[in-house]
């Protein structure tokens, strides 16, 4: 397997594509296990440290690990020939591989897009990087929890799909 294989690239891609999974489901899991249930327990004086400088960072990485995951996958199931077969979910391949490739690449494509056309640009009115009046802050800052939780939900059945490929 040389460097110019397409197993070898393949490898280096789906590297790459773990690495940046866990990158950006540690940060979704970051941000409902830990920061959710923490931030309200910290004293008011003391918030700006985490809505000024860690959550603005941390949203950095989390949006751009999200679309390092997506590319990376798609790029991975390219180049070993399963992309077309796991857009349309394995139908008709009569393989459970595929199937699993594709379900959890529609689950991952589908929390992608909350990372960055809904929980992002809310976000930005959270943070006050996009003007917004304070109704229009809570009402944001709500609508980017709930699709947060529907990513940590929908995370669970993506992973069991990213591992269980290897079973079948």
């Amino acid at each position: 397997m040389g460097y110019g294989s397409i197993e070898w690239w393949a490898f280096f891609f789906r590297w790459i594509h773990i690495m940046s999974g866990i990158m950006w489901i540690g940060h979704l899991w970051y941000f409902n296990f830990t920061q959710a249930p923490t931030v309200p327990k910290i004293p008011l004086e003391l918030r700006p440290g985490v809505t000024k400088f860690i959550l603005p960072e941390a949203l950095f990485w989390f949006r751009w690990s999200a679309l390092a995951t997506i590319v990376s996958g798609l790029v991975t199931a390219g180049l070993l020939g399963e992309l077309l077969p796991a857009l349309i979910v394995g139908i008709g391949e009569k393989s459970a591989h595929v199937t699993a490739i594709g379900f959890g690449m529609w689950l991952g494509s589908v929390m992608a897009f909350n990372v960055w056309f809904v929980i992002w640009p809310n976000q930005k009115k959270v943070l006050g990087l996009v003007a917004a009046d304070d109704d229009a802050k809570k009402k944001a800052g709500r609508t980017a929890f709930l699709f947060s939780r529907i990513n940590t939900v929908l995370s669970v059945p993506m992973l069991y799909c990213m591992a269980s490929i290897h079973f079948y």
